[in-house]
């Protein structure tokens, strides 16, 4: 992403942190979705999910689109603002097909959301996801908000690429800010089941090497950044921040350490490395992508230090035990 576009914003954060606002929400029905979507409506704030498919039990009001034309509710964007959560689930193999579909389930809801925002009057700011995965496998480079993408590999950087490309620069908001998340960790997720179930098997040792970096988040620290972003935030010292963001606790760190912490946490016993071949023998069976494992990134999130945000989990077995009631 080339430009200062969402730079020259003149929009400012309310002065006050009891404004309540309207958020429309694209992939909210998502695991990170229906958290976000919880923590915005318990703050009082009117939230509208975009949907496929109508949910039961939804905290939200839900709204069908298709996640690829603009419809009927275009009209919820005038004087909200948008957070972009759209995409399928990267946890699949790295095939052209899977490639194809990571990369459409992305580009086509983010081209919709852009084209509707030119019909209307004023959205107010816009959170697009994207992911440090965007900086591919960066070995011992501190990868921050600065970083340039990398090129590959393709299931990991070159969908993150042409994802924030599909923001083409000319999204109609007065902010924006691009969150390049790391893996965000939750109970009951995805990312953090799979590393307890392989720790449950006795798969809890290093994989690969070892020291590829591993960069996380705790929910609860994601929830607060994107509330930041959105000015929607009840911390005094909060205001949004604009342009390329990197949400990952200031605390990486190597895949050694985090099978260590997580067999600490579960009071599992030591447990053999599996070898890097082990890992892509077994991403056939679990059906996954075995770079998810063997390559790392070390983010650093500078502007969010910079701008006086406080993780209140900065370190990994703290945040681990909090999640999983130990």
């Amino acid at each position: 992403m080339t430009g200062s576009w969402w730079a020259t914003s003149s929009w400012r954060p309310s002065p006050s942190a009891e404004v309540l606002v309207k958020v429309v929400l694209a992939g909210g029905s998502g695991a990170l979705g229906r958290r976000l979507a919880g923590d915005l409506a318990a703050g009082g704030h009117e939230v509208v999910v975009l949907t496929r498919r109508l949910r039961d039990g939804s905290l939200a009001r839900q709204v069908r689109w298709d996640g690829v034309t603009p419809g009927d509710w275009v009209g919820e964007l005038e004087g909200a603002s948008v957070v972009n959560l759209a995409g399928e689930l990267v946890d699949r193999p790295p095939t052209p097909a899977n490639v194809g579909l990571l990369t459409h389930s992305r580009v086509a809801p983010t081209r919709a959301l852009v084209e509707a925002s030119r019909r209307v009057g004023t959205v107010r700011s816009w959170v697009q996801a994207s992911t440090l995965a965007i900086h591919g496998d960066a070995g011992e480079t501190v990868v921050d908000d600065d970083a340039p993408p990398a090129d590959g590999p393709p299931q990991m950087a070159g969908v993150a690429r042409a994802w924030e490309a599909a923001l083409g620069g000319a999204v109609a908001a007065d902010g924006v800010t691009v969150l390049r998340t790391s893996v965000v960790l939750d109970a009951g997720t995805p990312a953090l089941d799979r590393l307890l179930l392989l720790t449950r098997w006795g798969l809890g040792g290093r994989v690969g090497s070892g020291r590829q970096w591993v960069s996380w988040i705790h929910v609860e620290d994601w929830l607060r950044v994107v509330q930041w972003c959105l000015g929607t935030s009840p911390e005094p010292e909060a205001r949004p921040l604009r342009g390329v963001l990197v949400a990952s606790s200031p605390n990486p760190v190597r895949n050694a350490e985090l099978m260590a912490t997580l067999r600490r946490v579960t009071r599992r016993p030591p447990a053999p490395p599996t070898q890097a071949w082990g890992v892509r023998w077994g991403a056939r069976i679990l059906r996954t992508d075995p770079a998810l494992g063997l390559t790392g990134r070390q983010g650093r999130p500078r502007r969010l230090l910079a701008a006086g945000f406080r993780f209140r989990h900065p370190h990994l077995e703290p945040a681990l035990r909090d999640l999983l009631g130990r």
